[in-house]
């Protein structure tokens, strides 16, 4: 993972001397940086011969990594007088008018006042430098934008100026730590750069000015681009979580906002891992604290006094049942668990044996209990099953290569367990030969059929339709307000004070992803012989073996495809059917229908209809589905037909339409919603709100697996069938009445 190659990177690149940013406390900012040697023997100085002499009295002080080395920090409390000899005498005002500035803030009363001022003297230095121009990489670049922003990397926020150029983006810290960096290369892809900017336009013309300027930009994706890759097998599971989280705002650089992925091993016992028994994973539609029905049970009714919500547990049926009314009457805020599936504390846990400094930052230069630390990968599965509070689920080093998190290469202290047992390394299952071959397993469990075939119903948790509301109560899934992206709004909080605390309480409590689907999750496309799951299906109409499937194409192509559909005309128009007599079939309905389509296959669907007469029940809403049998001989013209289908709609049907194979119906309303329907079954396989008016006609591709749509609005709006996902839209300079889907080859 990135967060370990920037650890390996920053050892080499920063000698010992350097100071480390991760010595600052959390919310703290490095402002200046300057060499000076401690006065130890100061009762025998000569003061006369000691010039640019800072005498610093402190109440309490830390020593941290003495003699460079990586160790809990050692506090030395009661008065003390420290004396330092600036290396450049002449830089003593400067750093003494300094000095005084920030004492002045942290003798401000409360807290919000402290970071207040701090932050004014942050902006007014910002305001009084700029980029350097002469560290561009090349005179003939062309500056296209500067503004102030700060780089974010783990526990640490460093401010400065980005600038961007028609090549390259450049970021200048305002304290020279750790000097010029560079990102977007001529011969790299964009570094991994994480930055904050202190407003949303400077932010919105920077992204604008990458995408238009800087050639090695990556193409921006959407989550179900991602999915119908992953749906189709042309990307992995692994790669579909990394891509789902990179677009959940998630990131390496940001501990609170780590990529989260599943535990998806159940047995840490076993001496072989069977991975054709269901039994071997972890059920991948409950999140970590709904796996326990006993511990789910337990916790909730124990803490209904602090605002949980009381769930009942079928035993029959392996369901859980939400007492509703008590669960509305409890008081705000409500949730069911006390700590996240993911936060700064949770990935340090995993990561202390490479990322120490990181640990002793957080947790104010002091290592974890050595019992409670990552020990066993078996002791934290059954404590994430059984412990009151530990809910975590696991981060993407554990389905990677790099076994170094497992292992303490830096023969760190961290201390002694109950028994005397020293912290070394992890210790591993049975079943695992070694930490390559543990994380070799995992992935192969990752890959699995099982994991591809219930990957879905994770990612419903996670990123989906259960993550918030309604279906999140339902699956025991409901976590702080504070953790959602829009649970609070900090701009709206007046005090500085209570904003600190609650900035300070989401970074280190962690955040739930940015929700990324709104409609269950799709079950990734599996060999029907292997599948071992059943679901309403839409039969496939095979491609011909000379013929592309839009899924078929490539990334490029697909975007290229959907960004012509701008120049759509029309170049044909047909009347068909002129000879048919619609009152042959329907001789004894009073009302004509208002709406009749015919289409091949002898199929007619008539719909919008008004009440009928005698047993034939129409009603405005519903659409019928008719096949016609033509008279065998010449003698008999008369047609019979067979109602095949009743599909009810809420409101008025205004379009509808069929596969060529006549089994997927799709229909849309004066209301802008299209429905589409397994007509076999006469049920609906999407509902979804496509046009904000009447959607005027819909088209099936001719292989049946997307559907263009228009309507009043002025859009074209393209479907994938299967998946109910939205591919593309374009918007026209006027309401187009007919459309007509097809793929060139």
């Amino acid at each position: 993972m990135a967060f370990i190659r920037k650890r390996r990177q920053e050892r080499e690149l920063y000698s010992k001397e350097r100071f480390s940013l991760l010595l600052l406390n959390l919310e703290e900012y490095y402002f200046e940086q300057h060499r000076a040697s401690h006065i130890i023997n100061k009762g025998c100085r000569d003061e006369r011969e000691i010039s640019g002499g800072i005498s610093v009295v402190c109440n309490q002080v830390f020593l941290i990594k003495e003699r460079n080395v990586i160790a809990p920090y050692k506090t030395i409390r009661g008065k003390t007088e420290y004396l330092f000899q600036l290396d450049v005498a002449g830089k003593l005002g400067d750093v003494v008018q300094t000095l005084h500035q920030l004492y002045r803030a942290s003798c401000l009363d409360k807290m919000g006042d402290q970071a207040a001022m701090i932050t004014a003297i942050l902006q007014s230095r910002l305001a009084r430098t700029s980029f350097d121009k002469n560290r561009f990489q090349s005179i003939s670049e062309t500056l296209r934008m500067e503004c102030k922003a700060e780089m974010v990397t783990p526990l640490v926020t460093n401010p400065g100026h980005v600038c961007v150029t028609d090549a390259n983006l450049y970021f200048q810290p305002l304290n020279g730590y750790p000097g010029l960096e560079v990102f977007c290369t001529e011969n790299d892809i964009c570094s991994d750069i994480y930055l904050k900017f202190y407003n949303c336009q400077d932010r919105d013309e920077l992204y604008y000015l990458i995408a238009t300027y800087i050639e090695n930009h990556i193409t921006e994706h959407t989550a179900e681009s991602y999915m119908l890759q992953w749906q189709r097998g042309h990307i992995s599971n692994y790669q579909y979580l990394l891509h789902l989280n990179n677009l959940a705002d998630r990131s390496c650089n940001d501990l609170s906002q780590y990529p989260v992925f599943p535990w998806i091993i159940a047995d840490y016992c076993s001496s072989e891992l069977d991975l054709t028994k269901p039994e071997t994973f972890r059920d991948l539609s409950k999140p970590i604290g709904a796996l326990n029905k006993e511990r789910l049970e337990r916790l909730l009714e124990v803490n209904y006094s602090e605002s949980f919500v009381v769930v009942k547990i079928l035993e029959s049926t392996d369901m859980i049942s939400i007492i509703t009314t008590r669960y509305e009457e409890m008081a705000e805020p409500k949730f069911m668990y006390g700590s996240h599936y993911s936060s700064p504390g949770y990935v340090l846990f995993y990561l202390v044996r490479v990322a120490p400094e990181y640990m002793l930052c957080l947790q104010n230069g002091k290592f974890d209990h050595a019992d409670r630390m990552f020990n066993s990968v078996a002791e934290t599965w059954k404590n994430c099953l059984d412990g009151a509070t530990d809910f975590k689920e696991l981060i993407p080093e554990f389905y990677e290569n790099d076994t170094s998190f497992l292992v303490n290469s830096l023969k760190l202290d961290l201390g002694k367990r109950q028994g005397g047992k020293t912290v070394e390394d992890v210790e591993l299952p049975p079943w695992a030969s070694g930490p390559d071959d543990f994380l070799r397993k995992s992935r192969e469990a990752l890959e699995s059929q099982y994991v591809s075939e219930h990957l879905h119903e994770w990612i419903d948790l996670v990123f989906g339709c259960k993550q918030k509301g309604s279906k999140a109560v339902a699956a025991c899934n409901v976590f702080h307000p504070l953790t959602y992206e829009g649970g609070v709004d900090l701009n709206s909080i007046m005090d500085p004070n209570e904003k600190v605390a609650l900035l300070t309480q989401i970074l280190e409590f962690g955040q739930t992803p940015k929700q990324l689907f709104t409609i269950p999750h799709p079950q990734r496309i599996m060999p029907k012989s292997s599948s071992r799951t059943s679901s309403v299906s839409i039969s496939e109409s095979p491609v011909s073996p000379n013929e592309e499937s839009f899924e078929d194409l490539t990334e490029e192509s697909i975007t290229l495809a959907w960004n012509n559909i701008s120049k759509l005309r029309q170049d044909e128009q047909y009347k068909i059917h002129k000879e048919f007599n619609f009152e042959d079939v329907f001789q004894r309905i009073k009302n004509t229908p208002k709406k009749c389509v015919l289409l091949k296959h002898g199929f007619v669907i008539l719909y919008n209809l008004t009440r009928g007469y005698h047993c034939h029940k129409f009603f405005m809403g519903q659409s019928h589905v008719w096949k016609c049998i033509p008279g065998e001989t010449l003698s008999n013209k008369k047609h019979c037909f067979e109602l095949l289908a009743e599909l009810e709609h809420d409101v008025s049907v205004n379009t509808i339409n069929l596969t060529a194979t006549s089994t997927v119906l799709a229909s849309g309303t004066k209301e802008g919603t299209i429905s589409v329907w397994d007509v076999a079954t006469a049920t609906v396989l999407h509902q979804l709100p496509c046009h904000s008016g009447t959607v005027f006609d819909a088209a099936f591709s001719p292989d049946g697996r997307h559907l263009l749509s228009t309507g009043e609005d002025c859009c074209f709006k393209v479907i994938d069938v299967r998946t109910g996902m939205l591919i593309s839209s374009v918007t026209a300079d006027e309401p187009q009445r007919r459309c007509n889907l097809h793929v060139d080859e």
